[in-house]
Formats: structure tokens, sequence, C-alpha cells
């Protein structure tokens, strides 16, 4: 391994969208400890001690693959992020010195309760590529058990508390490993694999093995790599060129998903991230900051927030020092900034200020061949008999297909969702063919094997494909 060192502002932008995953859910409006949403909490991109995922159905390890382009000399650069979970509890200070725990702790200004808080932590390193190329590369690391205590004073300034914040020891490792392709040019398939490696098991410390909790403060929370190259680039997962679409196929990422960050337009860095993205994600400029809250919407939960009574205000802001700062920030929210985040239409951009650039992927919403279209229109003013989709047939690889026709389905990558991606290779079938207002073709399907597919026809809720992303089965 080298000392080498690339230069830091190679994540700047890339970090801004991680930083997001890391939070993801970290606290929920209402920003309460005591709220039920905010009980069961961490829950992306969990890697639990080995003796805990097995039987709970979680797991201790991701695996990132994708394809790379090296040139020269070039240095990986990695950087993994989680959160590191340490338990934080309430004493009260008695008559005689000592503390005793208490459920809470009331101050004029807030009300203390225990919860789990996140400490940020990184490990990173940097390796040749070349290094790679001669076998595994593997990075153990450490973060040791500590106890921290904090004084808590009352508004006279006397010690009227404590918090005590004890943190359990969390071992992993990083392995790396890059294999050359088969292609024409010099590519590369890189492997890395981040694994909590604790030998912590649930009855060693009497917990029993029956309470997630105790696995908590073992795991890494949030987990995600950043990855990047001092030269070359990598390739997108989603839109390959012609000739690496057989290599990205082979890649197997668990748990977790890459994208190309950084800045638009580049190549040089990736997000592996455990929320599915798109290539060069990135934060709305209206966003006034951090809320947490799973797919937030800024203005509703600024609005809702600054709604909360006095008495809930001060159990968010003793909950935890991140949902201090939301109370903070929906209280002290000049009105100009709140309009700013009644809803912003990206697309009509070119119209209300053509000056401005526009994002790349707008004109793929517009190609002639994004959407299947019918030869015929969807309405025909001359046709004698009036649109019906039950009886509509299409032509799909020379096989009429209608109500009634099993297929296979087969979505693409560029046009649809995670769920669309977990039905792959399923066999459907088509309840109606159904044509929109701007010549497009959907089939309303139904999948075999659902078990809620009469309650579907009956309430008329189908899943859609377009026409290539199914292919004709023979009925059996």
């Amino acid at each position: 391994m080298t000392a080498t060192v690339l230069p830091g502002s190679r994540f700047a932008v890339a970090r801004q969208v991680a930083d997001a995953v890391l939070f993801e859910g970290y606290v929920l409006y209402p920003y309460r400890a005591s709220a039920a949403k905010n009980r069961l909490r961490w829950q992306f991109g969990v890697l639990v001690p080995p003796a805990w995922g097995p039987a709970h159905d979680e797991h201790s390890f991701q695996r990132t693959e994708l394809v790379m382009e090296p040139r020269g000399a070039a240095i990986l650069a990695v950087e993994l992020r989680f959160l590191h979970a340490q338990r934080r509890t309430v004493e009260e200070a008695r008559p005689d010195g000592s503390f005793a725990p208490v459920p809470e702790l009331h101050l004029p200004d807030r009300v203390l309760v225990p919860w789990d808080e996140g400490t940020e932590e990184r490990v990173e390193m940097t390796v040749p590529v070349a290094e790679l190329e001669e076998g595994e590369v593997c990075l153990p690391f450490v973060r040791p058990a500590r106890q921290e205590i904090e004084p808590v004073l009352g508004a006279d300034g006397r010690e009227v508390g404590r918090l005590v914040r004890r943190t359990e020891r969390a071992d992993g490792v990083l392995r790396l490993r890059a294999e050359q392709l088969d292609v024409p040019y010099r590519a590369f398939k890189l492997t890395v694999v981040v694994e909590n490696t604790s030998d912590w098991t649930p009855k060693a410390d009497g917990s029993g093995g029956a309470n997630r909790d105790a696995a908590l403060p073992r795991s890494l929370v949030a987990a995600h790599l950043l990855l990047g190259l001092s030269a070359g680039s990598f390739l997108s997962m989603t839109d390959p060129p012609e000739w690496a679409r057989a290599s990205i196929a082979t890649c197997a990422n668990l748990h977790t998903w890459p994208v190309l960050a950084g800045e638009p337009g580049s190549a040089d860095v990736v997000l592996s991230s455990p929320i599915i993205l798109e290539d060069h994600p990135g934060i709305a400029p209206e966003s006034i900051g951090a809320m947490y809250d799973a797919t937030e919407i800024d203005e509703i939960l600024a609005l809702r927030t600054a709604a909360l009574t006095d008495q809930e205000k001060r159990e968010a802001r003793g909950t935890d020092a991140r949902a201090a700062a939301v109370i903070d920030l929906a209280d002290t929210m000049p009105p100009e900034v709140l309009e700013r985040l009644h809803g912003a239409v990206r697309a009509l951009r070119e119209v209300t200020d053509p000056g401005a650039p526009g994002p790349d992927r707008i004109s793929e919403l517009f190609e002639e061949d994004a959407v299947f279209k019918p030869e015929t229109p969807w309405w025909d003013p001359a046709h004698a008999d009036p649109a019906d989709p039950a009886r509509d047939r299409i032509l799909i690889d020379g096989t009429s297909v209608g109500p009634g026709s099993r297929v296979l389905l087969r979505p693409g990558l560029r046009r649809t969702d995670a769920q669309d991606l977990f039905l792959r290779g399923r066999a459907a079938q088509v309840e109606a063919v159904l044509h929109d207002v701007d010549g497009g073709v959907h089939l309303a399907v139904t999948v075999e094997g659902d078990p809620g597919a009469d309650i579907r026809r009956e309430q008329g809720r189908f899943l859609y494909f377009q026409p290539d992303e199914v292919a004709p089965l023979e009925d059996v």
C-alpha cells in the first residue's frame, strides 16, 4: 500500500450526496425520541457482526463490483464512511454527589432522554491499480470501545446531571482486487468488499441474542464507499459503452449500488450507496439543509416542524443535536427562503430561462426511440368504433399480443425503477393494451404467482411495461 494522497477536493462534490446517504433517516419528524418511528432506527446500509446477521436476515458485508479504465500509473483512492452508534444515557445528580440513571432530565430549553447517537467514521486508503492487479489488498480497521461523560448544568450553573456516552468496539476490513478484462481496451473489474469482522456474539455480554439494540453499537451503520481514480474513469452501470455491456452484466453488487458521482459529466468518482441512486445524483439547490426524513419534502417538513408546540420542540432539542438544529432552522427561516421551497419545475428551465444550463438527461425524455409508438394514433376521428383497450392487440417480435397473452418481463435499465428490476425474468399475463395521448403503447400486466392478482384485476391496479420490455411466451 502506498502513502500517496490524492487531492481532497476529488470527493468534495460527491460528499454532499454521500452525507445525505450517511444520515438518511437518522431522526425522523417530529424529531423526538418518543415518536414511534424513531424507536426502530438504522435501516440503511447496516453491516452487523457476523454472529448476529444470518439468524436475523441482516448482512455483515457489502460488495461493490464495477468496471474501470485506469490510465498510466493510476492510483485508486478509497473512502469508507459509516456511522458508529454510541449509546447515550441520562443521569441525574443526587444530593450526596452520586448520579442515578433517569428516563428524562428537564432543562429550561430541552428535555434530555436516552438516545443512540451516530458518530461519523472514515476509513481511507490509496493504492496503485498495479498493486491491485498483483492480488487482493486488505485493510483491517478497528474502532475501540470508549466512554465519555458530559456534565449537564442547570440555569444557575450548577451540575444537575450528566450524559454518559458508551461506544462499543467495532472491527472491519476492506478488501480490494482488480481483474483485467478480455476486452479491446485496458479495463478492469474492480471488486471492493466491506465486511464487519467483529467477534462479538449475542450471548457474550448477557444480551441473550434477542435484541437488535445489542448488535447495533458493534455495527457499521449507513456504510458506503467513495472511489476515485487519479487518472482514468469508471463506467456507468446503467449506461455503459457497447463494448463493456457484457462485462458490466457480470458485476455482482450485493447490498450496495455504485453510481458515477462528482462533477456533472465526470467519470473519475463513484459513490457506492446502500440506497439506489442514478448517475451523478445531486442535492436540490433549493434545499435549506438536512432534515433527515426519508424522501424528505423540505417545505412540508419546515412548516410542520415550525408548528410543533414548545414542549415538543424542547423534547426534540433534547433528543439529538442534529434534531435541535432542524428545530432552530425551521424557527429562524426567513419567508423568502420558505417561498423558494415552493416547487421547482426544472423541465421548464429552457422556457423560463433559455440561457441557463439544463440537466443533460432532460433531452433523453424526448428521444424518438425512447417511447414505443404505434403506426396509428390512439384515437382516429375517421374510425367507426371507439377505442377499446380490451380488444387491442399489438405485434411483438412477430407475435400478436393482447389481453390474456403470457409475456416474459425484461425491463430495461434506463426507463425503469428498482421495483421493476426485481421482476426481471418473471412471467406475466397481459390484462390490457393501452395507448396514451402521445402515441405511446403500454401493456397492463399481472405477475403470475401473485396471490393478489385477483384483487388487482377487480381494482384495476396493474403493472405497466412498454412492448420492448416484454417477450411473448407460448401458452402452456
